[in-house]
């Protein structure tokens, strides 16, 4: 039988190894925390790449009103402009628009536009101007040739300056001014088709620019601005504040007098039939379409009674069927 293993003495021979409890062979993970979760998978609701693209969105709005976006030697090559909103002045090299002797039936507010325009040119006292009517009888088409007729006689350094800002850009009208105030140029600022709807609030900003704010509107500025509204409201929306407001005259009273501060109101009326074949005769005669008297008169009223209504619009948009019939190119300059 073999012999049982004997004990060292103690100090002698080899440890016998101690039978110990084994131990946790690693330490228990933390639970991450919330903060760690959404670090490591973002929530769809907060996606990052849409926070940091609208952080260099504020970024470049910031810079861009920290310098003029145009300097006086480019006003000095060009005559017009598109205002953008993050600061830019666009520089158009060529208006669309037509002569001013081409415009038919409105000589009246021709006239008191181009006096008022004028007037401004030569720094003098002018108002600014609200033309407002029927849809399609030149409202705009005559602030754009008011603007060419004033230039045409005068030296580089005296030429009026055309800026046109659209209608959803109101807002960022003062910063416009901030710009223009400091040039030794004259600016007509256009505002085509101006209307409110709404809750629309922006039309504040152009009531403190017109009248009434701090600084008030430059002296080497004036606003013109066209609409199909009178007070450039909806009528319906006049009615609404009339009817739920507890006192119905303050409740519209302060939408109602952003018209007011416009100086001089220009009001464009529906055509008459004699007036209609004048303009569609006076195209005719300045592009050169020769076509008989009697046969011209009896398409364009056909023309007219297809499309319901007689308008400036209605007897250009005639002429370029006509001329396109013809083979005869437009040349608007």
């Amino acid at each position: 039988m073999p012999k049982k293993p004997s004990k060292s003495p103690a100090g002698k021979g080899p440890p016998t190894p101690a039978r110990t409890p084994a131990r946790v062979a690693a330490k228990r993970p933390k639970a991450p925390s919330k903060v760690d979760k959404a670090v490591a998978n973002p929530a769809p609701d907060l996606p990052q790449d849409r926070i940091v693209r609208a952080l260099e969105t504020i970024a470049a709005h910031l810079a861009a009103q920290g310098k003029p976006a145009v300097e006086r030697e480019s006003f000095e090559r060009t005559d017009a402009y598109v205002w953008h909103p993050d600061g830019r002045l666009a520089a158009v090299p060529r208006v669309s628009r037509v002569e001013l002797f081409l415009l038919k039936g409105v000589d009246r507010m021709r006239d008191i536009l181009m006096e008022n325009t004028e007037r401004f040119a030569n720094g003098l006292p002018a108002n600014n101007a609200l033309l407002w009517g029927a849809r399609g009888m030149g409202k705009s088409s005559l602030v754009k040739a008011a603007h060419a007729s004033i230039n045409a006689e005068r030296k580089p350094s005296d030429k009026l300056k055309l800026i046109e800002i659209h209608r959803e850009d109101i807002e960022s009208l003062p910063a416009l001014m901030e710009q223009l105030r400091a040039s030794s140029f004259y600016f007509i600022v256009f505002c085509d088709d101006l209307s409110f709807d709404g809750n629309d609030a922006s039309y504040k900003s152009l009531k403190a620019v017109l009248e009434g704010g701090i600084e008030g509107r430059p002296e080497n500025v004036i606003l013109y601005a066209t609409s199909n509204r009178r007070h450039l409201l909806a009528r319906e929306m006049i009615e609404n504040e009339r009817s739920t407001a507890i006192n119905p005259g303050e409740a519209v009273e302060e939408k109602v007098s952003l018209s007011d501060r416009f100086g001089l109101w220009l009001g464009f009326h529906r055509c008459s039939q004699d007036e209609y074949l004048a303009m569609v005769r006076g195209y005719c005669s300045h592009f050169g379409i020769e076509v008989d008297d009697e046969a011209l008169e009896r398409e364009a009223l056909e023309w007219s009674t297809t499309r319901g209504s007689r308008s400036g619009r209605v007897a250009w948009q005639f002429v370029q069927e006509l001329a396109g019939r013809l083979g005869v190119k437009l040349t608007v300059n």
